[in-house]
């Protein structure tokens, strides 16, 4: 593993701590998990198996240190591996067909909804700590959470691919050069 990138992949952890923990928290509790769209920005950029696996574990434990939801963290811990492995897989498969600069951002939609699903469903089902219905909580919380997730993703991916291309970390940038 390079050290360049657990350093690069570690200052998206704590870029993403600190927005998850200014943004203000939407409906009985839930913030939006701004972690996942640097976990997401993190996949994409170095789309390594070592790097997902060490991105998605430090990412659900300072989200589970940092959440405000009840059950939220054990939720994390198991959420945040489960979308990291599965934002990696859409990434590869769909690596040939992702052209555009809107990849990354769509990447960062799909992999927020499946996050919130995933979360949900653990804290609400398999935890039953709160009392809200899935579909509220999918509605009020995820939906909007993705918006901003794609929006964040779309204006900071093309910023993170021009530093990277302008650094010593350039030969990250090929492994997604169709993205662009």
């Amino acid at each position: 593993m390079n050290t360049r990138i657990l350093v690069m992949l570690s200052l998206f952890v704590g870029i993403g701590a600190v927005l998850h923990a200014i943004v203000p928290p939407f409906f009985l509790g839930m913030r939006p998990d701004m972690m996942l769209a640097m976990m997401f920005l993190g996949i994409i950029l170095f789309p390594k198996l070592p790097y997902v696996l060490i991105l998605s574990l430090a990412t659900g434990f300072i989200s589970a240190l940092t959440t405000t939801v009840p059950g939220g963290q054990i939720a994390n811990l198991i959420d945040k591996p489960i979308t990291a492995f599965s934002v990696f897989g859409l990434f590869m498969i769909l690596k040939p067909l992702l052209k555009g600069k809107f990849a990354a951002p769509v990447l960062a939609g799909v992999g927020t909804l499946i996050s919130g699903a995933v979360f949900l469903g653990i804290v609400l089902f398999a935890i039953g700590l709160m009392d809200a219905s899935f579909s509220v909580m999918f509605l009020t919380v995820v939906i909007p959470t993705a918006a901003l997730n794609t929006a964040f993703v779309a204006v900071i991916y093309p910023i993170a691919t021009g530093i990277l291309k302008r650094t010593n970390m350039s030969y990250a940038v090929p492994a997604h050069k169709s993205a662009n």
